[in-house]
């Protein structure tokens, strides 16, 4: 019971971290790629100290054909991060991050096809009702104005199927235990967004000032470092359907923090709309 409550206030802690990313992004003054990457140079440090003080050692060549699924789910993850801070910059926190949080019906509707599961009528339903809630959100009528809030929305839904495409690739990675997998796609991230750095603009860390500097650190160390430990650690404690309903914590944050804090309008249709991604996409998830 004690390892039960510690793991769950974990992920209680890793779930309100991430809901806090975003004031911390808009506070970094470089593009959404190359935070991208810093961020994965940050928290691969600190992840590959902590394997190495617990004397937790990567054995590549029993990895076996998991590693390309670990360097793609790593590609897809960097890619992923790149689209959220786009969408950050284009519309609110509580837009961009209610599209994000589509990935888990994308995830849905796609396991049918890769899995040969059946979709249950439930599943259908969630489907349906997620689908309208974003419509809700995203407004039908904003898309075709071409505004900041369309692309903030585009990106934030491009930012949902990179991650959604880590949620699959992870279901196909059986060797590998849940804080060295991470370790490993922070790798595989940087190995993408290097090149992409490199070729859309290079590094610009000479206009960071002590604010940037001190985001960047807790983006790439807290944010990224110590929250991924937090997260997997307690979720070999959890059951399914508790670490399910407690990463709801993240959006939730998010939308407070973008509305309390930042002062961002939120209408009632998109709250309504946001009510109805967050509320069947966990109905879907728990029995």
């Amino acid at each position: 019971m004690k390892e039960h409550t510690k793991a769950r206030w974990m992920l209680v802690a890793s779930m309100a971290a991430f809901g806090t990313l975003a004031p911390f992004v808009r506070n970094i003054p470089v593009s959404s790629g190359e935070l991208a990457l810093y961020r994965a140079i940050l928290a691969s440090m600190l992840i590959g100290l902590y394997l190495l003080l617990t004397g937790q050692r990567l054995r590549f060549r029993a990895l076996g054909r998991d590693l390309p699924l670990l360097l793609f789910s790593g590609m897809a993850m960097g890619i992923n991060w790149i689209l959220l801070f786009e969408a950050y910059q284009y519309t609110t926190v509580a837009i961009s991050t209610l599209s994000y949080y589509f990935a888990p019906v994308i995830v849905t509707a796609v396991c049918p096809f890769l899995f040969k599961e059946k979709m249950t009528k439930k599943q259908l339903l969630c489907f349906c009702m997620s689908t309208l809630g974003l419509a809700l959100v995203i407004g039908i009528t904003d898309l075709g104005s071409g505004g900041n809030d369309a692309l903030g929305v585009l990106f934030g839904l491009g930012a949902a199927c990179f991650y959604a495409a880590v949620i699959l690739l992870n279901k196909f990675i059986k060797g590998v235990a849940g804080i060295q997998r991470t370790f490993l796609q922070f790798l595989a991230a940087i190995v993408i967004l290097l090149p992409y750095v490199a070729l859309s603009g290079g590094t610009n860390l000479g206009a960071l000032d002590t604010i940037g500097w001190g985001c960047l650190l807790i983006v790439g160390l807290v944010h990224t470092g110590i929250t991924y430990c937090l997260y997997f650690s307690s979720l070999k404690e959890l059951p399914g359907q508790e670490a399910a309903i407690l990463s709801y914590i993240d959006p939730l944050v998010a939308v407070i923090i973008g509305v309390a804090v930042l002062g961002e309008p939120l209408s009632w249709q998109q709250l309504a709309g946001g009510g109805l991604i967050l509320g069947f996409t966990l109905w879907n998830e728990v029995s």
